[in-house]
């Protein structure tokens, strides 16, 4: 999957106002956020950018006097994966019940559930609060037996989770070329054949009402979007996890819920970020 790098240049510069435009940004697809001296660099998909938003962000920036300009460049490959493929990453360990590792470093405590992952790029490891949230809550769930989709699989750590804790099968898709490929590799090393990766978006979804649980780490405006799919790709009273995005966003992704028949079960948030359990 191709990038392109954003950069933003922020005046009067100040931390307050980068950390407000990263928030508007993330809303509309970019994923990482580098500061500069001058504001920040951030990363979007090249099919999630959108130019015609990110004028109305920056022209309509809600801080008074703050004057914002940017351009753009498609970021070389090897500036995303060069150092995760040589250096690998620190192991992520989750209340002793799960530790998400690469190969070149093992586990450095016993934890319920073991996985390995060896990324492609800088997502899906298990640093984010975002995914935090989704790998604890998946811990605490009855998933023996569980039919389950993983939305947007990234490096397929939470679809490997469910497989771990029992689940009969995931049905894993991603809109990156590179992380269905990492995917596969990923679930080779964890020993895991009940998964079936799909490249593609929401539209590779099975459209069967006989999904008993779907996760979706994606940003607000995709899940929005996506949320019609999800609740035909669910059993009756199935659950839909979804993050990876604001807390700020919850109403919105209440609402949109409640529109095609879900209720909540449950919301949490970690350093701003939200997640949200609802049934069908």
């Amino acid at each position: 999957m191709k990038y392109f790098q954003v950069e933003f240049k922020v005046s009067p510069y100040s931390e307050a106002a980068c950390d407000v435009l990263s928030s508007l940004l993330a809303n509309a697809g970019f994923e990482t956020f580098v500061p500069t001296e001058e504001g920040i660099v951030a990363y979007v998909q090249q099919s999630l950018y959108d130019e015609k938003e990110i004028l109305t962000i920056t022209q309509d920036f809600i801080i008074p006097d703050c004057r914002i300009t940017f351009s753009y460049e498609e970021a070389p490959d090897e500036d995303w994966n060069e150092t995760w493929e040589e250096e690998g990453f620190e192991p992520i360990v989750l209340d002793k019940l799960v530790c998400v590792h690469d190969t070149r470093h093992p586990a450095p405590t016993a934890c319920m559930y073991d996985i390995i992952v060896n990324p492609r790029m800088a997502f899906g490891t298990g640093t984010h609060p975002t995914t935090q949230q989704i790998l604890r809550q998946l811990c605490h769930m009855p998933l023996e037996g569980k039919r389950v989709i993983d939305a947007g699989c990234g490096t397929g750590v939470l679809g490997f989770l469910c497989l771990k804790r029992g689940a009969s099968e995931v049905f894993a898709y991603d809109i990156d070329e590179w992380s269905v490929e990492n995917t596969r590799i990923n679930a080779e090393l964890n020993g895991i054949t009940s998964i079936n990766i799909k490249e593609g978006d929401s539209g590779v979804l099975p459209q069967n009402d006989d999904y008993d649980l779907l996760i979706a780490n994606i940003n607000r405006n995709i899940l929005l979007a996506d949320m019609p799919r999800f609740a035909k790709a669910l059993c009756k009273g199935g659950l839909l996890l979804m993050s990876g995005f604001y807390e700020s966003d919850v109403p919105q992704l209440l609402e949109k819920g409640k529109e095609l028949g879900f209720e909540l079960e449950k919301q949490s948030t970690q350093d701003g970020w939200a997640m949200l359990l609802l049934r069908g």
